[in-house]
């Protein structure tokens, strides 16, 4: 009942908000209406199960009420049947190149290209964006960007309650972190970031990592190195990389605008022996985008291969997390 009410809650601003933006089309830039759907098929190889999936489901909308003020909301109609709030904030702009954001949003620790449903380059996340922390609490977040000569900077900065979302809980230890970029989403960028995390007696984390990405119009190649430090003795550290690269051709044809192969290989470890990483996984991809914007809606197909040398508690939920998968995804984006 709660989530049929919040969804027509939703529905209702975003009617208001369209209407408002007709009367009043020309004085602010206009409201934007977005969200992605993402549809999976799985087969697991080593034990012969498949599944059917609503991966995630999202509807938001984000618009600028005027040169000083801007808003986001963002609901999660269906993960893996969960109905979640996603983001709830609002922003503030008071100098050029500064933002501060207050309220439910993003942590400045993740690269949003590998946890974002509409922007990751394969179906499933890689194992940085998944298995380390939430991405997004409830606290505030300020950005500064400037430049250096041609060099394009970033800082970001934030508090947090450090309770992951939906839970605006008393503490007396919040969480902090920050963020800084070099360079732009176009060529090379570089980025270097660390988080703070007391959430609890026995849940304490202290992360830090940085990436390398480089892109051009049709290609690109990410990588990225974290580890998560545990400060009691309930949870064991994690350090895992990837790399991963996709190139974009333009087809023609009367189904597809493009096809776009993709290749990553990511590990994680927890035991830090002389024998490599716990868990390595090599993901191969071929994707059939439709709607002329590249890195968007898709038909996807993916195989990953998993080695594994030690076994892990966070794949220890069922035996398909970490067997080879096969999987279709049809990402439509809007």
């Amino acid at each position: 009942m709660r989530t049929t009410l919040y969804l027509i809650f939703f529905l209702l601003l975003t009617s208001f908000d369209l209407t408002a933006e007709e009367a009043d089309s020309t004085r602010y830039p206009a409201h934007q209406v977005d969200g992605s759907l993402k549809n999976k098929y799985e087969y697991a190889s080593e034990t012969g199960n498949s599944r059917f999936s609503v991966r995630n489901s999202r509807i938001g909308i984000k618009g600028v009420i005027n040169n000083f003020a801007s808003y986001r909301a963002q609901l999660e109609l269906s993960d893996n049947g969960d109905f979640k709030v996603l983001d709830l904030s609002g922003t503030l702009s008071p100098l050029d190149g500064l933002h501060i954001t207050l309220g439910q949003t993003g942590i400045p620790l993740f690269n949003s290209y590998i946890t974002t449903p509409a922007t990751m380059m394969f179906a499933n996340r890689a194992f940085i964006g998944k298995y380390f922390i939430s991405t997004r609490d409830l606290g505030v977040l300020a950005k500064y960007g400037f430049r250096i000569g041609n060099l394009p900077v970033k800082l970001e900065g934030g508090l947090f309650n450090g309770n992951a979302i939906n839970d605006p809980v008393w503490k007396n230890k919040l969480s902090y972190g920050g963020r800084l970029e070099l360079g732009s989403m176009e060529g090379a960028r570089v980025t270097a970031k660390m988080y703070n995390y007391p959430k609890d007696e026995t849940k304490q984390f202290f992360i830090y990592g940085a990436d390398f990405r480089y892109a051009t119009g049709n290609w690109k190649i990410e990588t990225e190195l974290m580890k998560r430090e545990s400060k009691t003795e309930a949870f064991n550290d994690l350090l895992s990389y990837y790399i991963q690269s996709a190139y974009n051709f333009p087809v023609k044809s009367s189904f597809f605008d493009n096809m776009i192969p993709a290749l990553r290989w990511d590990a994680i470890d927890e035991t830090f022996d002389r024998d490599g990483f716990d868990v390595n996984r090599l993901t191969t991809g071929l994707g059939f985008g439709f709607d002329r914007s590249g890195y968007s809606s898709i038909l996807r197909f993916d195989y990953e291969w998993y080695l594994v040398d030690n076994d892990m508690s966070i794949f220890a939920e069922n035996p398909e997390m970490d067997s080879n998968k096969f999987t279709v995804e049809l990402l439509i984006t809007f």
